[in-house]
């Protein structure tokens, strides 16, 4: 997010908002000492956002003026994605892997569990860890992240996936997004599989790994332009605890990869509290 103007300090700046949104230019309002400062997620709409602003302040009509033509909301939508490559890449392959089980069935899944999966005698048989990256598989340390198996599933995680990988990629760079992902991603599944978990999958770890490290360089810089509500934080983390009780498996939610949430906020807390460091230290 970037700053670009104050406006008065009780100015009613609900018909600026929807005059924004409509015309798709992401922001913020935070109430400052000074006034309320607005700020923009992509510079290159500043000039549009600046000539609606003065239109607001002399009281002219916002909405019923649209100087953007479709073709231009979608040039828009695609260099908006264009500027989030991995948070984009990790939407589309988790898409892209729930699609394609429907067509290949357990056949892909076991070829991205973390370790190679098979029956024998009517039972499980598995490898270990160590023999799988051994073998130089070592893509299954992260692929279970893009295992989904169910529509809610799916939808909950790359919904957030999209929330905070946008804000992450847009304010530090697609650089710490891929580390991010990286890290809490083989992070989040290695923590699972040492619960003797080894069918399992999702993008959950790496979702409050970014919910994490959001969340800190909110606190800790508050003009960096993070922001996340606090009651979704408290619903998270109580999300986290009730999956861990009994009560989650008495309601038909005991198959949760708890180890892989625990370990994913893990691994965001670490890299929030670093990086939201390193930015007080540069001030």
């Amino acid at each position: 997010m970037h700053p670009v103007m104050l406006l008065p300090d009780h100015a009613d700046t609900s018909e600026l908002r929807k005059a924004l949104w409509h015309f798709r230019i992401g922001h913020r309002i935070t109430d400052e000492a000074d006034g309320q400062l607005i700020w923009i997620a992509d510079p290159r709409q500043r000039d549009e956002l600046i000539a609606l602003v003065e239109r607001w302040k002399r009281g002219e009509p916002l909405v019923l003026q649209q100087p953007m033509k479709r073709s231009r909301t979608m040039t828009t939508s695609l260099a908006s994605l264009r500027q989030v490559p991995i948070t984009a890449m990790m939407i589309v392959i988790s898409l892209a892997v729930f699609a394609l089980i429907g067509v290949f069935g357990d056949l892909l899944i076991v070829t991205l569990t973390i370790v190679p999966i098979g029956v024998a005698g009517g039972e499980l048989v598995y490898g270990t860890l160590y023999q799988t990256v051994a073998s130089g598989q070592v893509w299954r340390l992260l692929s279970p992240a893009f295992l989904h198996f169910g529509w809610m599933h799916l939808i909950f995680n790359l919904m957030w996936v999209w929330y905070f990988g946008r804000q992450i990629e847009a304010l530090q760079g697609s650089r710490t997004m891929f580390v991010l992902l990286m890290v809490a991603g083989i992070g989040a599944n290695v923590a699972q599989y040492m619960t003797g978990t080894v069918l399992f999958g999702g993008m959950s770890g790496v979702v409050y790994a970014l919910l994490a490290h959001v969340w800190l360089m909110s606190r800790r810089v508050p003009h960096s332009g993070f922001f996340v509500p606090q009651m979704l934080v408290v619903f998270m983390l109580g999300w986290l605890v009730f999956a861990m009780t009994d009560m989650a498996g008495s309601v038909g939610f005991g198959n949760v990869a708890n180890e892989a949430h625990l370990g994913g906020l893990l691994v965001g807390l670490v890299t929030g509290w670093y990086y939201s460091s390193r930015r007080l230290k540069n001030r």
